[in-house]
């Protein structure tokens, strides 16, 4: 099998099981526990069809993943079916239920709720069935899907201490948009929020506000200027959040330039990088290439299939920035 382009993970499977309140939508995720992730009784068969359940339809990163994972899966004459969960968890375990009943025989699963997800992963291995958890781990699962959580996080707050120091004499306000609900979101959230109170501890944290979508990211991020209109810097867990605070921020009379205002995020998406690259105060994003995440959607249960020791992939993290600009023109590409 050729090696896929991503870094493959030599991490064992982490399994999640103690659970975590998340926020108003009133679900929960597993806390890491001991490894004990079970492989499916697949290995060895060559696969012919792949489900991908990504939940978050609303992200714009959602429809660039179903068209390069649908092109990576082709050249490997594989079919790629998709689940349409609307951001809904129990549409979500709906589907998935029905995609183990009609024994689809691999399922890449980005779960909303861990806990849930977890039943359905055993029914899946139980049934023969190969389950690849995306951002996440679970107990039963034959492989994952990782994204260098902390790591994404960390660079991206570190880049904005660095800016705050050099532009605001390490004084001034700022905003985090956070996510709490997965263990992805917990810590990308971690890391930001570290490597900038640590380095720029001079800096006021005004809010910490959940937040993973453009709207809520608008919505939360007026909020904030409501009560703290001089905010200087904004954080996002994801890119989505960090635009929605990106327009807030225009929206109550922001220059696009103003050289006193830092907006960065985390993915790479497609708006978000021609911000950083129109030299906007939209200034940085912790950015994964579309084309590595849909290569481990295809190339991870492919490998467990074929029987491989340790199929779980880690897809790597490159913060950008202005100056980055041939970087962000190959992922802009990748998103076209």
């Amino acid at each position: 099998m050729t090696p896929p382009p991503y870094t493959a993970s030599r991490r064992h499977f982490l399994a999640l099981s103690a659970a975590t309140a998340l926020s108003a939508a009133g679900c929960s995720a597993p806390e890491n526990t001991a490894a004990s992730a079970k492989p499916s009784r697949s290995g060895g068969t060559r696969l012919t069809k792949i489900g991908l359940d990504y939940p978050f339809t609303q992200l714009p990163l959602y429809s660039t993943l179903v068209k390069l994972s649908t092109a990576q899966a082709k050249r490997h004459g594989i079919s790629l079916l998709t689940t349409s969960d609307n951001a809904s968890a129990d549409t979500q375990a709906g589907n998935l239920n029905t995609w183990v009943a009609r024994k689809v025989p691999a399922i890449v699963s980005f779960p909303m709720v861990f806990e849930a997800a977890e039943p359905i992963a055993e029914a899946a291995l139980d049934a023969g069935l190969i389950w690849v958890t995306y951002g996440g781990s679970l107990q039963h699962q034959s492989a994952d899907i990782r994204f260098s959580f902390r790591e994404g996080g960390t660079l991206l707050g570190a880049a904005a201490a660095k800016w705050a120091q050099e532009h605001l004499g390490g004084k001034g306000k700022i905003a985090f948009l956070t996510d709490s609900t997965i263990e992805l979101g917990r810590e990308r959230t971690k890391g930001m929020i570290d490597a900038f109170t640590k380095a720029a501890p001079g800096v006021d944290v005004v809010a910490r506000e959940q937040a993973i979508d453009p709207d809520t990211g608008l919505s939360k991020t007026k909020a904030i200027l409501a009560k703290h209109p001089d905010l200087n810097l904004v954080l996002g867990v994801t890119d989505a959040a960090a635009y929605g605070g990106f327009k807030a921020l225009q929206q109550t009379g922001r220059a696009k330039d103003d050289a006193r205002t830092f907006v960065g995020g985390q993915d790479g998406s497609a708006p978000s990088l021609l911000a950083v690259k129109q030299g906007t105060f939209y200034r940085a994003s912790a950015a994964l290439a579309p084309k590595d995440i849909a290569a481990a959607i295809v190339d991870v249960p492919r490998a467990v299939a074929a029987g491989q020791a340790d199929p779980s992939a880690e897809v790597p993290v490159t913060l950008v920035q202005r100056a980055d600009t041939a970087r962000i023109d190959a992922l802009l590409a990748q998103n076209a």
